[in-house]
């Protein structure tokens, strides 16, 4: 009944036998997630780690790259994985289109980051002829996993980055769009990353990523993480616009809450590993719009736990996460 009475009333999840415990918090209670929180991820990225194929191929049994971006882009943004991953490729038959996978990827994580977050104008000549050498690689090796697999939406999303940085132009970027949501139409990183490539920064109109995201929002069964496209959406028009309050509307508000209720908060929505992602996309979007409310429930069920994206988009991305998880 107390707990009724003072907004205690809900349900806690039911404890998730794989968590990692949590690492021992900094003085303003935050902690960084490591390996989307789980200990299977955690076997794999140290087996990856170690450039132990076997023992990848062991941790990857609870898992099915060919759909779980989460777990995919622990090994993509993985320093190391390029040196032993092709080697796999040729050697491995039988786990051929795997190995393409994981490599392409990380290829296409590891040009993006000799291209660095630079401006175009201030990225050197070398660094953009580094960045397309991987990201040729990254194409071959991610169509022909997609060509092995067809039924893998992950090698199609990255192909949408690959394709936006190599400026293969709207036909080709439409065709791989269309190519992933044939296969799972609610996909949300292959909608977050069409975000990116709808924005003016990317040769988008003003306007074209929130409509994308709120035509997927209303087709989107209750407890569905696609919700986390909204908030997303608008995090995206705070980066292109020169106001740093733009988000601050009642309506902004109002439709961040609605979306949050629909999607993370609510009791269908499965916490799966990395969770926490999609409740940092929130918590960023709405303390960007100060709103009050809702963002306290996202902070709380986050209990310090931070993750570098989406937060990345400011200059210093732990102390303003820091900052609004204590304000809240």
């Amino acid at each position: 009944m107390f707990g009724k009475l003072f907004g205690r009333g809900e349900e806690r999840p039911a404890a998730d036998p794989h968590a990692l415990p949590v690492p021992r918090r900094r003085k303003n209670g935050m902690y960084t997630l490591r390996a989307l929180g789980d200990a299977r991820v955690l076997a794999l990225v140290e087996a990856a780690d170690a450039g132990d194929w076997e023992a990848v191929k062991a941790a990857l049994v609870p898992f099915d790259l060919g759909r779980d971006h989460q777990v995919l882009g622990e090994l993509a943004t993985l320093d190391g994985v390029q040196d032993w991953i092709g080697r796999a490729a040729e050697e491995d038959e039988e786990h051929r289109a795997t190995a393409l996978l994981i490599s392409g990827t990380r290829h296409v994580s590891w040009g993006w980051e000799a291209r660095t977050a630079e401006r175009a104008a201030n990225v050197t000549q070398e660094q953009w002829r580094v960045f397309h050498e991987r990201l040729r690689i990254a194409e071959e090796q991610l169509l022909e996993a997609a060509e092995l697999r067809p039924e893998w939406v992950t090698p199609w999303r990255h192909l949408l980055a690959s394709g936006r940085g190599m400026s293969l132009g709207p036909t080709v970027n439409e065709t791989r769009l269309d190519a992933a949501l044939r296969r799972e139409p609610l996909d949300l990183d292959t909608h977050i990353e069409w975000l990116s490539q709808l924005q003016p920064r990317w040769g988008g109109e003003p306007g074209q990523s929130l409509a994308f995201a709120r035509d997927a929002f209303v087709r989107a069964p209750q407890g569905h993480r696609i919700g986390c496209v909204i908030a997303m959406a608008h995090i995206e028009e705070w980066v292109e616009s020169d106001r740093a309050n733009c988000l601050r509307t009642p309506e902004i508000q109002a439709e961040l809450r609605s979306a949050a209720d629909h999607s993370i908060l609510h009791p269908a929505y499965a916490r799966r590993p990395g969770w926490q992602h999609d409740f940092n996309i929130f918590a960023m979007a709405l303390s960007l719009a100060d709103e009050r409310h809702t963002v306290r429930r996202v902070f709380q069920a986050l209990d310090g736990a931070y993750t570098s994206w989406p937060w990345a988009y400011f200059a210093e991305p732990e102390k303003q996460f820091a900052r609004r998880h204590r304000r809240v």
